[in-house]
């Protein structure tokens, strides 16, 4: 991923107090943006992108359980001692590496799950007066250049708001803030319009916003005034909805391909094609994929499945689905009862 020529946006900001249901139990106890693709996490990747398009400080809007961010991007010196023992040079460059010296980290806490609009007014603090980046970790963006700094340069050309957004499915835009725009099919369009999470039907379009802002220090005072929204949250896309109408805000279709990790379909999407590409896993892992027997695969799941539904297939009747074997009948030890540890 490259950088663009120098940014005039020095902070950016990360809203990373969500609980991750999503993928419990794996974020019980760990943060959601810390689950990593291949051997970075997500945060890593985000943070990474931030840096390459210019930022210098790091806001981490945190919550409850999100200390192993803040461990993540911390210095550890005993690791380092024994990594510089015992001659692992490789490994120490990478740990040095997670966070480049000319970069500051500030973690402020979300008193409560009050919403995204609630978090990027949480920052108002240390981002002050200045234009900032917002950045969803879930949000994974793999391009040539990063996708922060294309919003940049947009952002110069125009000296107003940026948001990024993706074309999405018809029945997706109930996840989404979706946006209508002045030209439809350009790159950079005035917004004309923004709603968050619509109905298929009643959706102005199926352009999304996902997961990459560039915001005027203006929108503060605007969420400053926001009651509750959808979801009982206050939402940044209603922040942006009342900046429109004192100052332009652009769209801008970036390239690059996005993966949404915050689903399990996405993160495994992502970890599969990020293994793919890597240096040292890429050639290995495309050979062991070669190699995969996927349909007898998904057959040995299903029976799998099966046995463990006591036959039944999703939660729904057996499946007939069969070309004359026999069915195995469950060994004595799937048919015992589960004791339960004292």
């Amino acid at each position: 991923m490259r950088s663009s020529s120098k940014s005039a946006i020095r902070t950016a900001v990360f809203p990373v107090a969500g609980r991750g249901t999503r993928f419990l139990p794996a974020t019980k106890a760990s943060p959601k943006e810390m689950l990593p693709v291949v051997d970075k996490p997500l945060i890593q990747y985000a943070v990474e992108e931030a840096l390459a398009a210019g930022a210098r400080r790091l806001v981490f809007i945190t919550g409850a359980s999100k200390r192993a961010i803040e461990d993540h991007f911390d210095s550890d010196q005993e690791l380092e001692l024994m990594l510089e023992q015992q001659g692992k040079s490789d490994l120490l460059n990478q740990l040095r590496s997670v966070l480049p010296s000319y970069a500051s980290c500030i973690y402020i806490r979300q008193p409560a799950p009050l919403g995204l609009g609630h978090a990027v007014l949480c920052a108002q603090p240390a981002v002050g007066a200045e234009p900032f980046f917002v950045h969803l970790a879930d949000d994974l963006i793999r391009s040539d250049v990063a996708c922060l700094a294309q919003m940049a340069q947009v952002y110069e050309a125009k000296r107003a708001s940026v948001l990024g957004v993706q074309v999405v499915p018809r029945q997706d835009t109930e996840k989404y803030g979706i946006v209508a725009l002045e030209a439809d099919r350009a790159v950079t369009s005035r917004v004309r319009s923004i709603v968050e999470k619509p109905r298929p039907a009643v959706a102005p379009s199926n352009l999304a916003v996902v997961g990459r802002y560039v915001l005027a220090p203006a929108i503060f005072e605007h969420l400053e005034k926001l009651s509750s929204g959808t979801g009982g949250e206050i939402q940044l896309t209603d922040g942006i909805a009342a900046l429109m109408r004192e100052e332009a805000v652009y769209a801008y279709r970036f390239s690059g391909k996005r993966y949404d990790c915050g689903s399990k379909l996405g993160y495994l999407q992502a970890t599969v094609e990020y293994a793919l590409g890597h240096p040292e896993l890429g050639r290995s892992f495309r050979r062991y994929l070669q190699g995969l027997d996927l349909a007898a695969g998904a057959e040995a799941l299903a029976r799998r499945g099966a046995a463990g539904n006591g036959g039944a297939l999703d939660g729904g009747e057996a499946s007939p689905r069969r070309t004359g074997a026999r069915r195995k009948r469950p060994s004595r030890k799937a048919q015992a009862p589960l004791r339960r540890s004292p």
